[in-house]
C-alpha cells in the first residue's frame, strides 16, 4: 500500500510521539527507582550516624572519668609535694634564724671588746701625743745648739747635704748604669751576635739600585724628532697618557723619563721602547701602545707579588695584598728595592723567630708586609705605616701583623715579640753595607743635625759626625764633665738622637774627655 506525503508526514509525527512518551516514562520509572534507592542509602546512613554518636557519646563519658581521676591523683601529688617543700622551707628557715641569732651574739661581744680597745688606744695616744711634744721640743732645741756649734743655719745645712748627696748619687748612678750595661752586653752580646749573624747568613737577596728617573736609549737623533711630532702632538700625547715626564736634552741618543710614580716610570718605559721599534709614532698608536705597556706592567706586578710570597713561603694572603705586594718591585727607598727589602725582612725575621722559638709563620707573613704602605704613599694621603695598616687591616690581617706593621718605625711602642723581631729585622736590611743611599743633601743635613744635638749638650766643646754619619765623637770640657759622668753624657746624647733624627741602621756615640796641661820655658 502506497502512502501519499501527507500521510507519511502523519505516520512519522505519530512514531516520534510514541517514543517521546516511552522516553518520558522510562525517565519517570528511573527517576522514582533512584528515589527508593537514595531513601535507602540514607535510612542507612542515618542508623549508623545514630551508632557512632550513641558509641563516641559512650567513649567521651569513659574519657571524662579516666580524666578526672587523673586530674585528682595529680592534684593529690602536687598538694603533698609541695607539703613537703613547705615543710623543708620552714626548717631552714628555723635554721637561718638560729644562726643569725648565734652571729648577732657574737658580734655584740666583739663590739663590747672593741670598745674596750679603743678605749686603751686613746689613753695611749694620748701618751704618745705628750711624749712627741717633748721630742719636739728636744729636736729644736737641739737644733739650735747644732747651729750655734756650726755656724749654719738649718737651710744652709741641707743645701750643703743636698749639694753633697746629689754629687754622690750622681757618681753612683754612672758607675750602676756602667755595670748593668757591661753585664747586659756580656750576656746578650753573644746570643745576639748568634742568631743576628745566622739569620744574615741564610738570607742571601740581590737589590738593584734605582732613581726616580729612567733612560730610553734611541737609534739615532732623528728619532728625538719623531718622538716630539709635528708642533709637539706626540710628546704631549706620550705624557697625557702616561703621566710622565719626558726629558729631550742635549744628551746624544738618549730620552729621560723622570716621575715620582715608579710603576708609572716603567709603563713609559716600555711604551716608549716599543714605539721607536715599531716605528709608527702617532697619537692613536701611542694610545694602544701604552695600554699594551699597562697590561704588561699589571701582568709583571702580578707576577712578583706570587714570586716573592712563593720564596716567603707565606700562605693565606688576599688577591689584593699580592698584587700590592708586587707593586713595590717598582719602589725605592734610599736606592733600596722595597720588594727585596720586605723579602730580605721576611727572612730575617722567620730565622730569628726559628732561633727564639716563636712562630716562623706569622714572623715571615709581618716581615713581609712591614713595608705594604709603600705601595700606596704615591696615591693616598698618610705615612705609609698607616696606609700599610689600613690597606692589610681592610684584607683581614690578624691583629700581630697590623701591630708589627704599626711599630716597625716605632709610631707605637712594641707589644709583641713578632713586633721586636721585625723592628730588627727592618733595622739589619737597611743598615748593611751597600744595602741603601742617600742624595748628597740629606746626608749632609743628617750630619749637621748630628752635630747640632751634640753641641747643645751642657759641657760639649766640639764634636764630629764621621763614618758616614754613623759615629759621632764628642769631646767634653774636662773641667765640667768627669769620668763618671762620660756615660751620663753619652746616653743622653744618644736619646735625643733617637727621639730626633730618623737615620738607618744605628749610631754610636763616643764621648772624649782629655786634659791638657800647657806650660811655657822662658
Amino acid at each position: 500500500m502506497t502512502l501519499n506525503p501527507t500521510q507519511l508526514i502523519f505516520v512519522i509525527l505519530g512514531i516520534l510521539v510514541l517514543l517521546a512518551i516511552a522516553a518520558f516514562v522510562a525517565f519517570r520509572a528511573g527517576i522514582t527507582y533512584r528515589r527508593k534507592i537514595a531513601e535507602a542509602e540514607i535510612g542507612r546512613a542515618e542508623e549508623e550516624a545514630s551508632r557512632i554518636r550513641e558509641k563516641a557519646g559512650k567513649e567521651a563519658e569513659a574519657k571524662k572519668k579516666e580524666m578526672l581521676i587523673e586530674a585528682k591523683e595529680e592534684i593529690q601529688k602536687t598538694r603533698s609535694e609541695f607539703e613537703k617543700e613547705a615543710k623543708e622551707r620552714r626548717n631552714d628557715l628555723t635554721r637561718q634564724e638560729r644562726r643569725i641569732q648565734q652571729k648577732e651574739e657574737t658580734l655584740d661581744k666583739k663590739s663590747d671588746q672593741l670598745d674596750k680597745k679603743n678605749e686603751l688606744l686613746e689613753s695611749k695616744l694620748k701618751t704618745a701625743d705628750a711624749k712627741i711634744e717633748e721630742v719636739e721640743a728636744l729636736k729644736k732645741t737641739q737644733r739650735e745648739l747644732l747651729e750655734r756649734i756650726a755656724g749654719l743655719s738649718a737651710e744652709e745645712a741641707k743645701e750643703y747635704l743636698l749639694k753633697n748627696i746629689e754629687t754622690e748619687i750622681r757618681h753612683d748612678a754612672a758607675l750602676m748604669i756602667k755595670d748593668i750595661e757591661s753585664a747586659a752586653k756580656e750576656e746578650a752580646d753573644e746570643k745576639a751576635k748568634t742568631i743576628i749573624c745566622d739569620a744574615i747568613q741564610r738570607c742571601a737577596s740581590d737589590h738593584v739600585s734605582e732613581a726616580t728617573v729612567s733612560v730610553v736609549a734611541l737609534p739615532n737623533d732623528e728619532m728625538k724628532g719623531r718622538i716630539i711630532g709635528r708642533e709637539g702632538r706626540n710628546i704631549r700625547a706620550i705624557e697625557t697618557a702616561t703621566g710622565v715626564d719626558l726629558i729631550i736634552d742635549d744628551t746624544p741618543e738618549a730620552v729621560v723619563l723622570s716621575a715620582f710614580d715608579p710603576v708609572r716610570r716603567e709603563i713609559a718605559r716600555i711604551a716608549l721602547e716599543k714605539l721607536i721599534n715599531d716605528g709608527r709614532i702617532h697619537p692613536a698608536r701611542i694610545e694602544e701602545t701604552v695600554e699594551a705597556a699597562r697590561k704588561e706592567v699589571d701582568t709583571a706586578i702580578k707576577q712578583a707579588g706570587e714570586q716573592a710570597v712563593f720564596e716567603t713561603g707565606v700562605q693565606g694572603l688576599h688577591p689584593e695584598v699580592v698584587k700590592l705586594l708586587g707593586r713595590l718591585r717598582y719602589r725605592t727607598s734610599y736606592g733600596q728595592n722595597v720588594l727585596k727589602h720586605s723579602t730580605e725582612v721576611s727572612f730575617l725575621a722567620g730565622q730569628m723567630a726559628a732561633e727564639l722559638g716563636i712562630d716562623v709563620r706569622l714572623a715571615k707573613r709581618a716581615g713581609l708586609l712591614h713595608d705594604l704602605g709603600k705601595a700606596l704613599d704615591h696615591e693616598q694621603e698618610g705615612s705609609h705605616v698607616t696606609l700599610g695598616f689600613e690597606f692589610a687591616k681592610k684584607h683581614n690581617e690578624g691583629k700581630e701583623v697590623l701591630h708589627a706593621i704599626q711599630a716597625h718605625h716605632g709610631d707605637v711602642p712594641a707589644q709583641t715579640l713578632i713586633a721586636m723581631l721585625v723592628q730588627a729585622a727592618d733595622a739589619i736590611s737597611a743598615a748593611r753595607p751597600g744595602a741603601r743611599r742617600e742624595n748628597i743633601e740629606t746626608y749632609i743635613k743628617r750630619l749637621e743635625t748630628l752635630e747640632k744635638i751634640a753641641n747643645e749638650h751642657p759641657g760639649v766643646s766640639k764634636s764630629f759626625a764621621i763614618q758616614a754619619g754613623r759615629e759621632i765623637r764628642v769631646a767634653v770640657k774636662p773641667e765640667t764633665v768627669s769620668d763618671d759622668d762620660m756615660i751620663l753624657v753619652a746616653r743622653e746624647i744618644a736619646k735625643r738622637i733617637e727621639e730626633e733624627t730618623e737615620y738607618p741602621g744605628q749610631i754610636k756615640v763616643s764621648v772624649i774627655r782629655e786634659t791638657r796641661h800647657v806650660d811655657y820655658a822662658k
